[in-house]
């Protein structure tokens, strides 16, 4: 398995750390998909009973390395949008594969969550940020929609007009703001530490019995998961191919006001 992720299980409790701490835990190719791997990994897995997913370095991940996706070309596009599995492509499974897993993932955020940081957070059963941890749902300054399954995610935990205003704005969240919203389930200021104890304590349980209500909720909350998810993709590939994805991104990296066209969709 790639050393992009990092697991480490011990009385049954799998830590799962992002390692790409040079670059704050961007996503880029081999990062995407040692993910998955994990993910699908951890699924197959009957003696964990419950995961903490976390980054190394200064930050839990802080979205999409563009660069390294540029460089990317159309292969990595293909890759990106391939059904991995039931509907979901391989950008929407590296949130979604969390929910794949049997057991509950404890998502221990600091530092920046951004964009696809935010949507895979949004993937696990419970979060818990640092106070000053900064979270948001940033693909809109990149002129694209959020497309790692956040339709299926985030409506399971947020107000859908506060999950609006969030992707129109992009705005940034501190930690409390996003507790206060109900982004994330609560902070604490050592956020790795509260969510090991927390997974320590679940893991005490009957594990037939939290198996069984991580199962039943998740069936009960996400009605037209295929749908959704599909329209998702359908949309971002019509941005990728937009005039105005590439003059967002030309402005954020050169750190100037865009000039949009008129609306192609």
């Amino acid at each position: 398995m790639s050393d992009r992720v990092l697991v480490e299980i011990s009385n049954h409790v799998a830590v799962v750390t992002l390692n790409r701490p040079d670059k704050h835990n961007a996503l880029d190719f081999e990062l995407f998909k040692a993910i998955i791997d994990t993910g699908e990994s951890l699924a197959e897995n009957r003696e964990i009973r419950a995961v903490v997913l976390r980054g190394e370095g200064p930050s839990f991940c802080s979205g999409i390395d563009f660069p390294s996706f540029s460089a990317g070309g159309q292969a990595l596009a293909d890759w990106i949008f391939e059904e991995r599995h039931q509907g979901a492509n391989n950008a929407q499974m590296t949130s979604l594969v969390w929910q794949k897993v049997p057991v509950p993932v404890i998502c221990a955020i600091h530092g920046n969550a951004f964009g696809g940081g935010t949507q895979i957070a949004a993937g696990a059963d419970i979060r818990i940020a640092a106070p000053d941890a900064r979270l948001s749902i940033m693909e809109v300054k990149w002129g694209l929609v959020p497309d790692m399954g956040i339709t299926v995610a985030l409506d399971r935990i947020l107000r859908r007009d506060v999950i609006k205003e969030l992707t129109y704005t992009g705005r940034i969240l501190t930690g409390e703001q996003a507790a206060e919203l109900g982004l994330v389930t609560r902070t604490a200021d050592d956020p790795l530490a509260a969510s090991m104890a927390l997974a320590e304590e679940i893991a005490g349980k009957s594990p037939d019995a939290v198996r069984g209500a991580k199962r039943l909720y998740d069936a009960a909350w996400t009605p037209g998961r295929a749908d959704a998810l599909k329209l998702e993709m359908n949309l971002q590939k019509q941005m990728f191919s937009g005039a105005n994805h590439r003059e967002a991104v030309a402005a954020a990296m050169q750190k100037q006001t865009a000039e949009f066209s008129d609306p192609s969709i």
